[in-house]
């Protein structure tokens, strides 16, 4: 097999390929075999009828075109291989006129990623956020426990922000009923957790027994963003009775004795959070400048299958959460032209940084450890909330495990340039991310250098 290219564009090649007919004996073996088993022929049993039989049959150019059917994905990736190139989406085949026993050959199409001159990025400095720990922050942490081991007391009083309530809701609209809009015995806390807007409103000074209707929109099915009416019925209200914290407090929620130590131990996790905020700022703001540094051409084509896509799995996100593309639009200010034109300058932006990144991966030679896949694999199954065994069954069968590696290899690509550039919090200290852990936590290395 012979191949030869022909640049149309910068993201985009034509090979020519030319295969000697005797190359496809292989491929014509298992035609002739697999269309024999398919026949039935007097006097042979399936499966075993003579090549000429099958020619007579079904006639040669049959068989040719299902060998070369077979063989072309495998003549035209060592023509991708032997060209050196990295193709972008599905080619365009044509295939010239076959005749049996006589050489074939065939063109492909395809877009290609560009060539990519690494911008020099040892002047970038980007700024992130202080990771400043306040009372504040840890208090906040401190009573999210509090209201995990709360308990809930009978009130004979009307309901108040905060109470747990159970109501029964009735929607309809014109007088009528809506089936899927009715439910009973539902526990509800006022001012936490919005359900329907105008619900906490009418709950609040309502005593058990009460109704209360007012005027709402439905966040989903056929009604999604129309004006219902709902009657709201107060069954029971419950209030909440926080634990003191106190050492009793810190020995039931922790492994600490004392609330001294509990306190301790969240403001460490409050600081390793901050500080992993700070490595995402910093990766995002680094990103953001080598990519206005970079200038290459994209393929027409993947950036329209790209805007295409993400529109699709925006509406897909609306529709779920009861939205409508244009109360999505009112809620960000935008027009349709102003989301386009986001959606398009966010896409070519991703592409960018993507073939920056894989161009330095393959300039560094940035492989992957099999513990980092399993790792990464471990964290987007507990992101998802699935069960470790079955996301890593998941990725195996549907063909994920390319995708997991190439964001793992991406994303030390990345972390390399972050650690290439200067990285300042507002107050002017340098972050030393290259010490930085990914629970965190930070190694040997100084967490900051203090600003001259």
């Amino acid at each position: 097999m012979k191949s030869a290219k022909e640049t149309l564009s910068p993201t985009r090649v034509k090979l020519t390929v030319g295969v000697p007919f005797a190359e496809l004996k292989p491929s014509l073996d298992a035609a002739y075999k697999e269309i024999a088993s398919q026949i039935t022929v007097p006097g042979f049993r399936k499966g075993k009828v003579p090549n000429a039989i099958v020619d007579q049959r079904v006639g040669r150019e049959s068989v040719l075109n299902e060998a070369i059917n077979n063989a072309l994905p495998t003549f035209y990736s060592q023509a991708i291989t032997e060209e050196a190139l990295t193709p972008l989406g599905q080619p365009e085949i044509d295939i010239a006129e076959l005749v049996f026993g006589e050489d074939f050959e065939f063109t492909a199409e395809v877009d290609v990623r560009p060539e990519i001159t690494l911008p020099d990025i040892s002047g970038i400095e980007v700024e992130v956020d202080d990771a400043e720990i306040t009372d504040a922050d840890v208090d906040e942490q401190i009573e999210g426990l509090r209201e995990r081991f709360a308990t809930l007391k009978d009130v004979e009083r009307a309901a108040v922000d905060n109470d747990f309530v159970t109501i029964d809701l009735s929607a309809s609209q014109d007088g009528e009923k809506i089936e899927a809009a009715q439910a009973e015995g539902m526990t509800y806390q006022i001012g936490k957790s919005l359900m329907l807007e105008g619900l906490d409103e009418a709950l609040i000074g309502l005593s058990a027994g009460e109704s209360q209707t007012f005027t709402t929109q439905l966040v989903g099915g056929e009604l999604a963003g129309q004006d219902v009416d709902v009657i709201v019925t107060l069954q029971e209200v419950k209030e909440q009775e926080l634990p003191e914290v106190d050492d009793e407090f810190a020995q039931t929620v922790s492994e600490f004795d004392t609330v001294e130590e509990l306190r301790a131990s969240v403001t460490e996790r409050v600081t390793r959070g901050k500080r992993m905020e700070q490595a995402a700022q910093a990766r995002d703001s680094v990103l953001e400048e080598i990519v206005e540094l970079v200038d290459i051409p994209l393929p027409e084509g993947l950036v329209g299958d790209e805007i295409t896509a993400r529109r699709e799995q925006i509406m897909q996100q609306l529709t779920y959460a009861g939205m409508t593309f244009e109360a999505y639009l009112d809620s960000e200010e935008q027009t349709v032209d102003e989301f386009d034109a986001d959606l398009e300058k966010r896409v070519r932006d991703s592409l960018v940084a993507q073939f920056v990144l894989d161009a330095l991966i393959e300039r560094d030679e940035i492989g992957i450890e099999d513990d980092e896949l399993t790792q990464h694999i471990f964290r987007r199954a507990q992101e998802s909330g699935q069960d470790l065994q079955a996301y890593a069954q998941h990725a195996v069968e549907h063909n994920h495990i390319p995708e997991l590696i190439s964001e793992v290899v991406r994303g030390k690509a990345l972390a390399s340039l972050v650690e290439s550039v200067k990285v300042k919090d507002k107050s002017g200290n340098v972050i030393d991310l290259a010490s930085l852990r990914a629970d965190g936590s930070v190694g040997e290395a100084a967490e900051v250098v203090e600003a001259e």
